[in-house]
């Protein structure tokens, strides 16, 4: 029989063929468009579509440079500090206010997936018994894949190590990593020969995949294409069943033969 099957409806036991050129194959066709297309220009013209600003958290490849800066206030006055630094140039600015620590890092890649985890960060600065820490300015350098450091560890520049300067210039990079600590622990009571202490745990937390991204977008098409699907099935059969173009339908369910049918009515 010519032609192709192009609806069937397994309830009614019917299959419809028609020529891949005649009227019914066309309506088959704009019946799928209109059921697939309109959810899509309906879920991108409700301007929610894509995801356009979202926060998300994700794991880059960060390792550690060994490079720091830092600087303890003890005093009030404005010379009141002591300072180190992993840059030649900053450490011969402070002369008599260069104090160099004791200082201890290891990465972990506790997951054994290939990127680092956390960083233990032990910092011991060693103090008369005259002095005291009152506040403390410290900057680790970690390496990303796209990196571009914000200390000028080769200028002879005060100015290029002070802090607000660093974090000004941080701010104006299209790429930033915020290091939240909601709980430090600032402990007093030093005694007169112990050093000054930093000890810190830094965590490179992960990010979801790729679909995190269209999750949105996907969520949005399939409610509305849901609805159209059921209307447009219900148009589709209608258009069939009634055979509003020419197809041929064949039927599933075979005749009863009229001789046999003769003979059970005898029996």
């Amino acid at each position: 029989m010519a032609g192709v099957e192009l609806f069937s409806h397994p309830a009614f036991y019917t299959r419809y063929r028609a020529g891949l050129c005649s009227a019914a194959a066309l309506a088959l066709l704009l019946i799928a468009v209109f059921t697939y297309v309109p959810p899509l220009l309906v879920a991108y013209r409700s301007h929610g579509f894509w995801l356009k600003q979202g926060a998300y958290r994700e794991q880059p490849t960060v390792r550690f440079r060994y490079e720091v800066l830092f600087v303890a206030t003890t005093g009030p006055g404005p010379g009141s500090f002591l300072a180190w630094s992993t840059f030649p140039a900053f450490n011969r600015l402070q002369e008599d206010r260069l104090r160099v620590p004791l200082l201890s890092t290891r990465e972990e890649d506790k997951n054994q997936d290939g990127k680092m985890d956390q960083l233990h960060f032990k910092l011991e600065l060693p103090l008369q018994s005259t002095e005291h820490v009152v506040g403390v300015q410290l900057i680790l350098i970690f390496s990303y894949q796209l990196y571009v450091s914000v200390v000028n560890g080769t200028s002879p520049f005060a100015a290029d190590y002070d802090l607000t300067n660093i974090i000004a210039a941080y701010r104006d990079r299209n790429v930033t990593t915020v290091f939240s600590d909601p709980n430090p622990v600032w402990m007093t009571g030093r005694a007169a020969d112990t050093p000054f202490i930093i000890n810190a745990t830094i965590h490179y937390p992960e990010e979801p995949g790729f679909w995190e991204i269209i999750k949105f977008a996907w969520i949005q098409y399939v409610s509305i294409l849901l609805v159209f699907l059921w209307v447009f099935g219900r148009i589709k059969m209608f258009v069939f069943q009634n055979q509003v173009f020419t197809t041929t339908p064949i039927s599933s369910v075979l005749p009863l033969s009229p001789v046999l049918s003769c003979k059970q009515h005898q029996s």
